[in-house]
Order: C-alpha cells, then sequence, then structure tokens
C-alpha cells in the first residue's frame, strides 16, 4: 500500500508540474496537420506523408497528413492562410505555391506575405522530354525545330499556371519560339498522350518521367536547373543548351499561418536538418533525384519572394490570362 500511495503521490506531482506547462502555451497539444493542397498518391502527397512520420517521430509528437486538393493547390493554401497560427496547422508548399499566384492574381492568397515560412526542404529539376519519334535528340534542337515551324509543335503541362506551363512559357520568352500550350488535369494524362504521339513536349519530375526515358518511349532532352542532376548524368543542363541563366527547380518546403509563434517556427526548423540527415530519408531522395535543403525562415523568405516576382515577369512577358486553374 506503501508503494502504491508513493506511485499516486509522484504521478500527482507530475500531474501538477504539466498543467503550468499547458497554461503557457506547451506545443503541440494536438495531431499537427500538415496540409497537403493535391490530392492522394502525387508526389507532393508522398513528401507530406514522410515529413509527417518523421517528425512526429523526431518530435514525439502527432503530425498527420489533411489533403486538400483543387485549383492547382490554391484551395489547401487558402485553408491554412486562414487557419489560427497556433502552430497545429502546416502547409507543404510546392513550386505552384509561388507559379499560380503569379499567374492568378485572385488565387485568394499571398505567398510572400500571407505565410510564416519555416524551412525548405529538398529541390529538384523537372526533365524535358519529348516524343520519341520527334527527330531532335536534346533542348537546343528543340527549340531550333520549333522556330522553323512556329505553332506546329504542342507541349503539355498538369495545368494551366502550374510549373509545367510556366517553365515552357520562360522558354518561349528567351528564345522567341512559339509552341503550343494544351494543359490537362495532372501530369499523369499528358505523359500518356505524349507516349501516344498525341503531344510533342512536356516537362515533368524525373521519378515521373525517367522509367519511360529509359524503356525508349519518350527521349530526354535536358533537365530544368543550371545543374546537370546525379539522377541522369547524361541530360544536359540548360547551361549544356546555351542558356545561362535559365533555373528552374521543383522545391518543397514548409510554412505556417502568417503570426505562428517564433519558438514553434524555431522548434520545427531545428527538427529538419536531423530529419534530413536520417539515412532512409537521404535515400528516398536519392531516388527521386532531390537535393535536401535547410534554408531557414529568412532564407525561404527571400527564395519564395524571388520566385514569386520572376514567375510575375514571366506572366507579364508572355501576356498569360488565365480566369482559373
Amino acid at each position: 500500500m506503501t508503494t502504491r500511495l508513493t506511485r499516486r503521490v509522484a504521478l500527482a506531482g507530475c500531474a501538477s508540474l504539466a498543467l503550468p506547462a499547458l497554461a503557457q502555451g506547451a506545443w503541440p497539444q494536438r495531431p499537427v496537420r500538415i496540409v497537403v493542397p493535391f490530392a492522394p498518391g502525387a508526389g507532393t502527397d508522398a513528401m507530406g506523408r514522410l515529413l509527417a512520420q518523421k517528425l512526429g517521430e523526431l518530435l514525439g509528437a502527432s503530425f498527420v497528413v489533411d489533403n486538400r486538393a483543387g485549383a492547382s493547390g490554391a484551395i489547401g493554401t487558402q485553408h491554412v492562410a486562414q487557419s489560427a497560427p497556433d502552430g497545429h496547422t502546416l502547409l507543404l508548399i510546392a513550386a505552384p505555391f509561388t507559379t499560380v499566384a503569379a499567374v492568378l492574381p485572385q488565387a485568394g492568397y499571398d505567398p510572400v506575405r500571407g505565410f510564416a515560412p519555416i524551412s525548405m526542404v529538398a529541390q529538384g529539376p523537372l526533365l524535358w522530354v519529348c516524343n520519341k519519334d520527334l527527330p531532335v535528340s536534346n533542348l537546343r534542337e528543340l527549340v531550333e525545330y520549333a522556330r522553323s515551324r512556329p505553332g506546329r509543335l504542342n507541349y503539355g503541362s498538369a495545368g494551366a499556371g502550374g510549373i509545367n506551363h510556366l517553365v515552357l512559357e520562360s522558354l518561349k520568352a528567351r528564345t522567341g519560339v512559339f509552341i503550343t500550350h494544351i494543359p490537362y488535369r495532372g501530369i499523369a494524362p499528358a505523359t500518356v498522350d505524349l507516349v501516344a504521339g498525341q503531344l510533342d513536349v512536356l516537362t515533368g519530375t524525373i521519378p515521373a518521367l525517367a522509367p519511360f526515358v529509359r524503356d525508349g518511349r519518350l527521349k530526354a532532352l535536358a533537365v530544368t536547373t543550371a545543374k546537370r542532376t546525379p539522377a541522369l548524368p547524361d541530360v544536359p543542363s540548360m547551361v549544356d543548351m546555351g542558356l545561362a541563366g535559365f533555373d528552374v527547380s521543383n522545391y518543397f518546403g514548409l510554412v505556417a499561418p502568417r503570426g505562428t509563434p517564433q519558438p514553434i517556427i524555431d522548434r520545427l526548423h531545428e527538427a529538419l536538418p536531423r530529419l534530413l540527415a536520417l539515412p532512409d530519408v537521404q535515400a528516398r531522395f536519392k531516388t527521386d533525384a532531390l537535393e535536401p535543403s535547410t534554408l531557414g525562415p529568412a532564407a525561404l523568405a527571400a527564395f519564395l519572394a524571388q520566385d514569386f516576382g520572376d514567375w510575375q515577369k514571366v506572366v507579364a512577358s508572355q501576356g498569360i490570362r488565365v480566369e482559373s486553374v
């Protein structure tokens, strides 16, 4: 009985110590939602689930993925922008975070001032590919082929305003070629039509397109970055193709609603280098042709401001008008 009484007193003491901590705003007090603004099964969803699992393990808390798809990511992004800034709602961002806002001013959120940046997580190139029967072997030859046949080539994307769309507009702005843009509802159906010969060109992530390149159904023309990628070392970069200064990456990062307390932002950012150092995470990133990145809150804020401004310039120079995405 004495032992049981001692245990009860000890537990009561622990409870009394925990109450002031909770009263002072201990975090988290409930599961933390990582909103993924795209449907389950996509690459962004897979990244969200990886981060939720590993952050939960590192911080000893519950992190869950909340898929809120629609309008090329704008629906979920708006939801987070309007959520309570208490650290229990986060947003996984990817390239459409800035491209959609650039092409659609009525997207309903401000990617620069509407959120509290936490950290970049990873970056990786997109891959330019074409139908196997197109008589070109790299991006430079594609540009020359398109220049001699204005308007005759077409290009598929995952939707108007997405990164796949605007990287094409960047190429058109830099080279003066005209290639017809055909938006799809996702990169998968566009890839099907490219393999079938209904499309000429598209860009997508390396994990999505490399299998088609390896089995000969598509041809790799270049990556969208200034440097080559170890995932496909024989595929030329934009610099190799004579387009210095053209450097477009897909990226993943975490942000929170504006006004989220700085100690919560700091705790999350400090956990991410440990997460990225985990062997299974490094192996996953290698498979997905991603490079880990730990840009902190200030550096991520600067990156997003630059990225958003660059895409706004592309949209203005190309006269892009999109009513909805």
